[in-house]
């Protein structure tokens, strides 16, 4: 595409030079002072362009200035008094000039100072000659063919910024549904897989659990049986127990990504919410040394919710972001500074009003090629993570009709907005 562009421009100049070639072999021929300005109008009509692009406020008046005094020079030269001379149109070029670049007062502005130049050769002319009602009504004939001229192709101008000013709203408009209906896709897919993994992982979570319940009560019986006896195989039936449970809470994870929410939704202001579950991660945590800010607008309404869920929702994302931030600082964030912002703000999204609430922290961030898994479930980058906690924030998100999506351009650090609307309906 631009070499087309680049083509076409050719073109066009290609044209502009032979017109001034053609000029220039119109009588007066000899005449240097003639064949000077039109190399003049040919040179400033080629670098025109980058004199705008260079200086945007300058350029256009001048160039359209320098067109006038050009044009005001070459009838000089090349007619008797001027007013006489054939090459009277030259004055077009500086009126167009005007038209493309100015609105329709200052092309009317510069049309009115080109026809005062072209009139300025009166007041010799009025010295020697007499100014006919034939004259008179010729003159004023060639200074309204200037204003018609102007009108029109500013007129044509307007209506094509008019029109780029349209399709560039309709393009942004066509971009950002094409963003939604993306976005709309890659929620129905994950939505696939959730429904796919969530029936796997039940019948799993079943199977599994059935057999875990043997193992456990066997152990415990071990344990009581040769705790005296033999205490080292007392210590083992210990440890089967010990793991035996921890497979049940990893189970039971399981079942709760797996099992359909049923939600008991309530009328909740969520700023409660959100603070209950930072102080449940405050508690959990109490080594991890954070300063926490809260931004929370006025006049967020409640919002229609399942108070248990939404809970766990903020408690996983206030957690991960205590836990990415309990390494050691490397200098990045705030001055090394470990710093969780929690806001809510009112919130529209899609004809929805709702509520939106950010977690963010001035931890290392999530790496740019885990940032389109991290929802998917059994994905995960801790050494004991099983990967279903962000998994589990989304299928509660999306079971109150509402949205959860990573910051792309915060750095350092992560941001998570999550939004709920005011009725799930």
């Amino acid at each position: 595409m631009l070499d087309r562009k680049r083509s076409a421009v050719d073109w066009i100049d290609a044209v502009w030079l032979l017109f001034i070639i053609g000029l220039a072999f119109l009588p007066p021929i000899n005449e240097v002072h003639k064949q000077l300005i039109l190399i003049a109008f040919v040179l400033l009509q080629f670098f025109e362009g980058k004199l705008i692009a260079r200086l945007p406020r300058e350029g256009a008046t001048i160039s359209i200035g320098v067109k006038i005094v050009l044009a005001t020079l070459l009838l000089d030269h090349t007619g008797e008094m001027g007013i006489n001379s054939p090459y009277y149109p030259i004055y077009y070029l500086p009126v167009i000039t005007a038209a493309i670049y100015f609105g329709p007062i200052g092309t009317l502005l510069w049309t009115s100072l080109a026809s005062l130049a072209y009139c300025s050769f009166l007041i010799s002319a009025l010295e020697e000659y007499e100014l006919t009602p034939e004259a008179q009504g010729l003159l004023a004939l060639r200074i309204l063919f200037f204003f018609l001229v102007a009108i029109l192709v500013n007129r044509f101008v307007v209506e094509n910024r008019r029109q780029v000013a349209r399709y560039q709203v309709l393009s942004q408009t066509l971009e950002e549904t094409n963003r939604q209906l993306r976005r709309a896709e890659d929620d129905a897919r994950r939505s696939e897989r959730l429904a796919a993994l969530g029936q796997m992982s039940a019948g799993l979570a079943h199977e599994i659990r059935n057999p875990l319940g043997v193992i456990k009560g066997s152990a415990e019986m071990l344990v009581q049986k040769l705790k005296d006896a033999q205490p080292l195989a007392s210590e083992l039936a210990g440890y089967i127990s010990s793991e035996v449970n921890r497979i049940n809470a990893l189970v039971a994870r399981f079942l709760d990504f797996a099992r359909p929410s049923n939600l008991d939704l309530r009328p909740v202001q969520i700023a409660g919410i959100l603070d209950r579950a930072l102080e449940s991660v405050q508690t959990q945590l109490p080594d991890v040394k954070v300063r926490v800010e809260r931004h929370y607008a006025a006049g967020v309404p409640d919002i229609l919710l399942d108070e248990q869920l939404c809970e766990s929702v903020f408690a996983n994302l206030i957690q991960n972001a205590y836990q990415a931030m309990s390494a050691p600082s490397d200098g990045d964030g705030d001055g090394g500074e470990r710093v969780l912002r929690l806001s809510v703000a009112r919130e529209t999204s899609n004809g929805r009003s709702g509520a939106r609430v950010t977690v963010e922290d001035t931890g290392p961030g999530v790496p740019t090629e885990m940032r389109e898994q991290i929802f998917n479930p059994f994905y995960t980058s801790k050494k004991d993570g099983v990967g279903l906690g962000l998994a589990i924030v989304a299928k509660i998100v999306d079971g109150h009709r509402g949205w959860i999506k990573l910051d792309d351009t915060f750095s350092p650090g992560a941001r998570f907005h999550v939004f709920l609307p005011s009725s799930p309906a």
